[in-house]
């Protein structure tokens, strides 16, 4: 034995709080942009209370679990809000991204260990098991702060794009509506109806992508997609939807094959949103000349909707993240999904139309029989999630259908 006192971490962070603070301090003043809410009485509170948490945590006793768990930002949840996510929320609100969130907890680390390492030199006796103790709670404090920040972020993002979906409906309408009044007349010339319909088609189809973002946003909003249930028929829906399809693109040829029983208690309208959104990737990456098969079947329970076409062949790897907008966003280097430069949220939309009604899709592509997507549909209402239970009086959306 050495006979120099000892110094455990936890003393010397509640000892020499304030030059672990005014460290802190003037690192947060050398990020750009400065904080626009937090002054420096709010981030010395954030960081003391921080502190002191960690400080009662390094005097606990814990388990090798415990310890991986910590280390790994996997401690158990609190109640209450940490000063960890408090300080997170108070980060966004200042505009701080998310790099600066985590070289401030850095710059937490360096400060606290520095100062304790030069008063360890100057003839103290320490536990080197605080060193891991106290970076597993660092650790730990971050992963809180990330987790807060990336929630909020996400969140403040999707009400961002819900909001801008619902305002853009009414111009939209507007100008579709007036363009449709223009069809109508019998005052222009040839020239200018075109444009009308070029006004019109453009329209109708802004209108359907402002639908798509506003079902994107619910869902990742958490109010989930509203139903409004009645009496239905698989095959009159895909029978309609086939019709419209039709119509706008003569060129393809789409067949129909139904057997079974295909009536249940389904929403209309979002059952018809899945197959046109299928039947419009179908036509999009179909090869030319070459059939759109829809055979809509029955089994005990539930009704499949398999929708075909031959084209290029998707990779297995990129199957399990087909439904997923972002995802493939990322993938393609930020490019667009490939559909156009488009976001793609046709085939998501698809997916939570199936999992509204207690379903799922799946897709399957090989280089003989081209690319299927298959909607499953219970019967049985009550395998639908709870939260999508609607009774007849939820309504859409205006300009979802």
């Amino acid at each position: 034995m050495s006979g120099r006192p000892i110094l455990r971490l936890s003393d010397f962070i509640r000892s020499r709080m304030e030059p672990i603070l005014e460290a802190w301090e003037a690192f947060a003043k050398t990020i750009h942009p400065p904080a626009l809410t937090m002054d420096s009485k709010a981030l010395r509170n954030h960081a003391s209370l921080m502190l002191a948490a960690i400080a009662d945590d390094l005097e606990k006793t814990q388990t090798e679990e415990q310890e991986i768990a910590k280390s790994e930002g996997r401690a158990p949840a609190h109640a209450d809000d940490t000063a960890a996510e408090t300080h997170a929320i108070a980060r966004l609100l200042s505009g701080f991204s998310v790099e600066q969130l985590a070289s401030e907890y850095r710059a937490l680390r360096s400060s606290v260990l520095r100062l304790w390492a030069k008063e360890w030199k100057e003839g103290y006796e320490t536990n080197v098991d605080d060193i891991t103790r106290f970076n597993e709670a660092i650790d730990q404090a971050l992963a809180e702060s990330l987790a807060r920040y990336t929630k909020l972020l996400d969140q403040s993002r999707n009400l961002f794009l819900a909001i801008l979906g619902h305002d853009l409906r009414n111009p939209l309408g507007a100008t579709i509506h007036g363009a449709q009044i223009m069809l109508l007349a019998e005052d222009i010339d040839d020239r200018h109806r075109k444009i009308a319909a070029r006004i019109y088609n453009s329209g109708q189809r802004m209108s359907k992508l402002v639908a798509d973002l506003l079902d994107y946003t619910r869902t990742h909003l958490g109010s989930g997609l509203p139903l409004e249930i009645s009496s239905a028929n698989v095959g009159d829906i895909a029978q309609r939807v086939i019709d419209e399809i039709s119509t706008s693109h003569p060129d393809k040829v789409i067949t129909l094959k139904t057997s079974g029983e295909l009536n249940g208690e389904w929403d209309k309208e979002r059952i018809a949103q899945a197959i046109s959104n299928l039947l419009g990737n179908a036509v999009q990456h179909g090869a030319t000349g070459e059939a759109i098969k829809v055979e809509i079947s029955a089994s005990r329970g539930e009704v499949h909707v398999a929708i075909n076409n031959k084209g290029p062949l998707i990779p297995e790897e990129k199957l399990h993240t087909i439904f997923d907008p972002l995802v493939r966003l990322v993938a393609n280097g930020g490019e667009g999904s490939g559909q156009g430069g488009s976001m793609g949220l046709g085939l998501y939309i698809v997916r939570e139309v199936a999992s509204a009604h207690g379903g799922s899709v799946t897709a399957s592509s090989s280089t003989a029989e081209g690319t299927t997507f298959t909607i499953r549909l219970p019967r049985d209402p009550s395998r639908r999630p709870a939260d999508h239970q609607a009774s007849p009086q939820v309504r859409h959306w205006e300009g979802d259908k």
